[in-house]
């Protein structure tokens, strides 16, 4: 997973984030807080994953991007921001569909599973627009802001009971088995 990150975030994106024995994309956000999604193949192998941050200690629309809300930065135990959202570079293009679906669908799983009110993150206006058509509730926290060139928007997810439904009626809802991660980033590599 973290090689996946540092392939995309760091190699095809040009994050200037840090980089761990040149493999692997892990920053001051990857604490024993977090908890990560990963979509493996049979074999078990990284398909797609994300990190959830608590919203209430530091986390990356609190911290870097508060500019992107219009209101107050949400912050509710039961609400987690949703970063480092990774396909693995070299899927093919129907491939990597299915594990954004199956990565989706999982965040949707386990928000219901865990009695989670939603998500916040940050995503390019782009990405955004994508995310919005998904099917669940999703809404910009304040207008989309340049920064670093690049157009950017904080969002909220809400998920519900209804979410699930929502996003099969868009062909999203692709349940699959996931593995949850939670702990210092060496523990889980």
């Amino acid at each position: 997973m973290f090689h996946a990150r540092k392939r995309v975030f760091v190699d095809a994106l040009g994050w200037n984030i840090p980089v761990v024995e040149g493999a692997y994309e892990i920053d001051q956000f990857d604490t024993p807080e977090a908890t990560y999604i990963i979509v493996t193949d049979p074999h078990g192998r990284h398909r797609a994953s994300a990190r959830l941050l608590p919203t209430e200690r530091s986390y990356i629309l609190r911290d870097l991007f508060p500019c992107l809300c219009s209101g107050a930065v949400p912050r509710s135990p039961h609400l987690r921001e949703i970063t480092r959202f990774c396909i693995q570079p070299g899927l093919p293009a129907t491939e990597r569909r299915l594990a954004r679906n199956q990565l989706v669908s999982a965040l949707a799983d386990f928000a219901v599973d865990c009695s989670l009110e939603g998500y916040t993150a940050v995503a390019s206006r782009v990405w955004f627009e994508q995310i919005a058509k998904f099917g669940w509730k999703c809404s910009p926290l304040g207008p989309p802001r340049e920064i670093n060139r690049e157009e950017l928007v904080g969002l909220q997810i809400r998920i519900d009971t209804n979410t699930k439904a929502d996003l099969a009626r868009r062909a999203i809802y692709a349940p699959v088995a996931f593995r949850i991660a939670a702990g210092e980033p060496e523990a889980v590599l």
